[in-house]
């Protein structure tokens, strides 16, 4: 339901950078006094101490409408973050809010491009509020939260990545909660120094490691590495005290002021199967820098396939096509001196991340071996 006592102000005329702040509409009672002295309204007092929360929103389903209340496909991005926020629950006396639209996109058209306008969006806020968050589509909010906690050393300031399953026209649609949710978690102290969070569906997890597993259910985002607490009845619960993710390598990017996209190198994912071949191996090599292939198992690959990657000069990460388990750099191939030459495990991270992980080293021109290292910090290499 709208949210009467919240006014939206717009403070930017630009409508593609829309700035807003919340104000409550809620009349204050006058304190009667006999001094002269000036009176501080205890409510305007308590607003000036809230903590100050940047939304950054990008689109995805839960910025979006369906043709009817029942439908949960086929639907299309249509709402801004002012349209969320007249549907949340009263945050004004909970935090100070002013967001950003940096775009308006389902989430399988983020690019490098708008990844600089998050990478950006973020950087320019962390110095002014005391959290951050950013409204995503959730089929690729695993890699941009992954791409953020590379790149961003945020010190203690939080920043909560959340989306949606169901469209907000849905008639149960998860998006005003989750967005309630995820604003609170960015606003509370207990959240500090804990990196980049998800906030779906009353869990809290660590971006660095969370993978959507589910392409329906609102139960979409289950993970083993960095399930971090819960948010019960306006209580938010940690498990454990703050932590950032053991191994996570932060790459500092060199980007000029006249640069409006990343440019990283090309490096593509190969999915295995029964009867793979080199065929597909033969036909990239020499179109990109890297290769990540989805192997079967725990790193495995038919023995034609991994004496022919040992052959190929570029870096080659040996990730996994399960949900769930780590390639251990034992399972790599060797050659007859023992060595795995340009072959990497991914350890815990499965292709998609593994694929953000070496386009960031090879944009810093890491080599072989210091790629390896990077990859050992989640227990590859």
């Amino acid at each position: 339901m709208p949210n009467n006592q919240v006014e939206i102000t717009t403070i930017c005329s630009d409508v593609e950078n829309s700035q807003f702040k919340l104000e409550s509409l809620a009349p204050e009672e006058p304190t009667p006094s006999k001094s002269t002295t000036p009176v501080i309204h205890p409510q305007l007092s308590q607003r000036r101490s809230l903590p100050r929360i940047k939304i950054l929103g990008t689109g995805g389903t839960i910025a979006s409408k369906a043709e009817s209340s029942s439908a949960t496909a086929d639907y299309k991005v249509d709402l801004t973050i002012q349209d969320m926020l007249e549907a949340i629950p009263d945050i004004t006396r909970i935090c100070e809010v002013e967001y950003e639209q940096l775009c308006n996109v389902d989430s399988k058209n983020i690019d490098e491009s708008i990844l600089m306008k998050i990478y950006n969006g973020i950087s320019e806020s962390l110095q002014k509020f005391d959290g951050i968050v950013i409204t995503h589509g959730t089929d690729s909010l695993a890699e941009t939260a992954f791409f953020i906690e590379s790149t961003i050393d945020a010190g203690e300031v939080p920043i909560v990545c959340v989306g949606s399953m169901r469209p907000s026209s849905s008639v149960s649609a998860d998006g005003p909660m989750n967005l309630y949710q995820a604003i609170c978690i960015a606003a509370d102290s207990k959240s500090r120094n804990r990196g980049v969070l998800v906030s779906l569906n009353d869990q809290i997890s660590a971006g660095y490691y969370i993978t959507k597993t589910n392409a329906n259910s609102l139960d979409s985002f289950n993970v083993r590495q960095g399930y971090l607490g819960n948010f019960v009845n306006n209580e938010i619960h940690y498990y454990y005290p703050p932590v950032k993710p053991q191994g996570c390598h932060k790459f500092k990017l060199n980007i000029s002021s006249d640069e409006e996209t990343f440019n990283f190198p090309d490096v593509c994912i190969i999915y295995a199967h029964q009867g793979i071949t080199s065929k597909m191996l033969n036909m990239v090599k020499d179109q990109y820098a890297g290769i990540v292939l989805a192997t079967m198992g725990a790193g495995s690959m038919p023995d034609k396939v991994n004496k022919d990657c040992l052959n190929i000069e570029i870096p080659i990460i040996y990730s996994k096509r399960s949900m769930d388990g780590m390639i251990p750099k034992a399972n790599l191939p060797k050659d007859s001196d023992g060595d795995y030459r340009n072959c990497i495990a991914s350890g815990y991270l499965n292709p998609e991340k593994s694929r953000i992980l070496l386009q960031l080293c090879l944009a810093c021109n890491y080599s072989i071996d210091e790629t390896r290292h990077v990859f050992r910090g989640v227990y590859g290499g």
